[in-house]
């Protein structure tokens, strides 16, 4: 097996460890969560890299490279949608998810007839919009448990404080759901343009 191969079932290999260090409400736990899903985003930027620099694709490269970005993705939104706290709505996550599915099944048609749906700027703006989600919902999970371990503050209890405290507060309580619903208009807005450009292959 080519070591791009082995970057990417090291990304489906990380999905589990993903989900554990989320769900454990501790700070180290989740800081592990955002070094985990960094270490499978720069994994994704360079499997397909060295593949194509090393002549060594595969059909199980390229079967498994996609699986992996979906897992890894949906696996982390999923997580988000069975925490309360961060406000993030299954029907966001529902959206995202079935873009996914959509496309792959469009690309799955036009392989059939030997055609190939080359990526699209939308499409690689709703990666990288989704990166930044997960970043940064992470990132928020990573503070209230600071607040909480450090200090046994809730996000709520910095609205008590002056200056940048009611602005800090609400960051972590609302930037989830914002940030989300971005995300969401993004993929679908993508997904929308990868339908309407290939739309022949729907009618058919």
């Amino acid at each position: 097996m080519n070591l791009a191969n082995k970057l990417t079932l090291l990304r489906i290999f990380l999905v589990p460890f993903l989900i554990l260090f989320l769900y454990i409400n501790d700070f180290t736990t989740r800081v592990l969560a955002l070094f985990i899903f960094s270490i499978a985003t720069i994994t994704d930027i360079y499997d397909g890299r060295i593949a194509r620099r090393q002549n060594t694709i595969t059909t199980l490269g390229i079967f498994l490279d996609p699986l992996a970005d979906k897992l890894i993705i949906s696996a982390a939104l999923i997580s988000f949608v069975g925490m309360r706290d961060l406000n993030v709505p299954a029907w966001m996550v529902i959206l995202i998810i079935s873009r996914e599915f959509i496309i792959t099944g469009l690309r799955s048609i036009a392989a059939t007839q030997n055609i190939v749906i080359p990526a699209k700027k939308s499409g690689k703006f709703k990666t990288t919009s989704q990166v930044i989600c997960i970043v940064t919902i992470i990132v928020v999970l990573i503070i209230k448990s600071a607040l909480w371990e450090y200090y046994h503050i809730i996000p709520q209890d910095l609205f008590a404080y002056s200056g940048i405290g009611p602005t800090f507060a609400w960051f972590l309580l609302k930037a989830p759901y914002w940030i989300t619903f971005v995300t969401t208009v993004t993929t679908i807005s993508s997904g929308v343009a990868y339908m309407y450009a290939h739309k022949e292959l729907l009618k058919q």
